[in-house]
């Protein structure tokens, strides 16, 4: 069944902060799978936190984020930001996400003033347009529908062949894009790209595997955002995804988001650590 758009959106709601004082704000997060705290949620709440001590008219245009211990879902994160420079151009914002007294997550993030140049960009892969693929969520991914259903709408696109035999490593792509309307706030979209970017990432290192009996334990060690063109999150995205390599339990993954267009709005990389369970 296709989402209802109209409307606010859920999204909202999940990352929405309560100020407790200046450069003080305080959350909760949703469990990811397994049941600790979705890192994406965590790093679009701490982006949340740093865009807001941040003018209007400055777009972030980059996030850097360590994430340092496992966040729990039944307690609030606090995300303490440091207004850490106030340039002609560039804003730049640190924040550190504390729960139960220790640092789950840091991020350093950076805004810009708007600036007019030249442009070039890579081409967006040539794939089926999202009504013409099939809605919802596969059997295999009945865990993510259950953490994601009501925020985000999907189209996987199923590729006929491996491409991690080709030589070109493990890639997949799939549409996105948040249930409902968001509102006209740059920093709001950003937050919502920074969420899904932690969407299935990690699991494009380990496809090769993956027909392995056991479940490998995964875990994002660190994530950075490229903020290149004006988006919407509330309009479908492609992602496409692909891991150049894995070695010592360590996994590189990077993605690309377009918009219908064919537009390069955003760039993302991530390492993942990715230990096999013993049987």
């Amino acid at each position: 069944m296709t989402p209802d758009r109209v409307g606010a959106a859920p999204f909202t709601e999940l990352i929405a902060l309560e100020r407790v004082e200046e450069n003080l704000y305080r959350g909760t997060c949703h469990p990811g799978a397994p049941l600790t705290a979705f890192g994406g949620h965590v790093a679009a709440q701490s982006l949340i936190a740093a865009g807001s001590t941040v003018p209007a008219e400055r777009a972030v245009h980059s996030l850097h984020g360590y994430f340092i211990r496992a966040g729990r879902t039944d307690r609030p994160i606090v995300y303490q930001v440091d207004r850490t420079r106030e340039g002609a151009s560039f804003t730049t914002r640190r924040v550190v996400a504390v729960q139960d007294g220790e640092t789950i997550f840091s991020l350093s993030a950076s805004f810009q003033r708007p600036e007019d140049s030249e442009e070039h960009q890579v081409d967006m892969p040539a794939v089926p347009q999202p009504d013409q693929l099939a809605a919802g969520w596969s059997v295999e991914e009945a865990a993510e529908h259950e953490i994601f259903q009501g925020a985000l709408e999907t189209r996987r696109v199923t590729d006929l062949s491996p491409e991690f035999d080709t030589g070109l490593g493990p890639q997949q792509k799939m549409w996105v894009r948040v249930v409902g309307e968001l509102p006209d706030v740059p920093l709001v979209h950003a937050c919502a790209l920074t969420y899904t970017s932690d969407l299935r990432l990690a699991s494009t290192a380990y496809l090769p595997y993956a027909s392995s009996p056991v479940a490998p334990r995964m875990a994002s060690l660190d994530h950075a955002v490229w903020f290149h063109r004006p988006f919407r999150a509330d309009t479908w995205l492609l992602f496409t995804m692909d891991s150049p390599s894995y070695a010592s339990s360590r996994g590189l993954t990077r993605g690309q988001f377009f918009a219908q267009d064919g537009q390069l709005v955003a760039s993302v990389v991530q390492e993942v650590l990715i230990r096999q369970r013993r049987s």
